[in-house]
């Protein structure tokens, strides 16, 4: 079976300038996979890749053994294959709660509102925001506009979901209960989960595997489990990392 994202000898520039060349890692179905690196690296480069937002080369970026390009093509990558929370949540501010999540549901399906609704209450309860489809992002807290997010991603129930930055601009308790939140999610409903971060404590409590993209060699110089590439790494730039440079 083939893995259900592969990275085959992929570069990455803008222009002349070459952010990373030659990446290659996969990631396997049901896993929390996350991009890792220093400030700079290429990471949200990366991500950017995957969701087909660059320009790739054929055979670059495969989906279940099919070329990127062609699972686009096919119409249904965006909200069915794929879901993505942003950063800041990108929740629309006009709208509230429930209307956030409400909106892939409305533009991608022929439901009738009685269905939508009852789905809305559903990823919201999932989410641990019951209760709040009402407010608007203005009057709930950072950590619930990104939970928030998070359930209008799994509107259309996709495949895999994509995280940039899940934890940035959230207090650590806040952090912790989303990072307990992809977990849940994780385990409960066997979605493969692709992260950008470089919070440590969220690399160790919920990361299968990692990709470390290094800015000095432009490349990926390690892939494995967090905890395994802090014990048996010889990359002195991978340990600095997942150790702060406490070595």
């Amino acid at each position: 079976m083939a893995p259900k994202i592969e990275v085959c000898d992929l570069s990455m520039s803008y222009g002349s300038y070459v952010v990373m060349r030659n990446v290659s890692f996969a990631v396997q179905r049901g896993e929390i996979f996350l991009i890792v690196g220093r400030s700079g690296c290429g990471k949200s480069t990366l991500l950017r890749h995957l969701l087909g937002l660059r320009r790739i080369g054929r055979r670059k970026v495969l989906y279940d053994g099919r070329d990127i390009n062609q699972e686009i093509s096919g119409g249904d990558f965006y909200g069915k294959k794929i879901g993505v929370l942003y950063q800041s949540g990108a929740l629309w501010s006009s709208m509230t709660l429930a209307e956030n999540v409400a909106l892939p549901l409305e533009m991608h399906t022929a439901m009738e509102q009685d269905e939508i609704d009852e789905i809305v209450s559903l990823k919201l309860a999932l989410v641990g925001l019951r209760g709040f489809g009402d407010f608007y992002p203005s009057e709930v807290s950072g950590g619930m506009k990104k939970r928030a997010g998070l359930a209008r991603a799994m509107a259309l129930d996709p495949e895999i979901l994509f995280f940039d930055e899940p934890s940035a601009g959230l207090d650590p308790v806040s952090a912790r209960r989303l990072d307990d939140l992809i977990l849940e999610l994780r385990d409960s409903l066997g979605i493969t989960i692709v992260a950008v971060t470089h919070e440590l404590a969220s690399i160790f409590a919920i990361g299968t595997r990692m990709v470390y993209l290094d800015a000095e060699s432009k490349t990926a110089t390690a892939v494995g489990a967090p905890g395994e590439l802090l014990e048996t790494s010889k990359d002195k730039n991978v340990v600095a990392f997942l150790s702060r440079g406490e070595t």
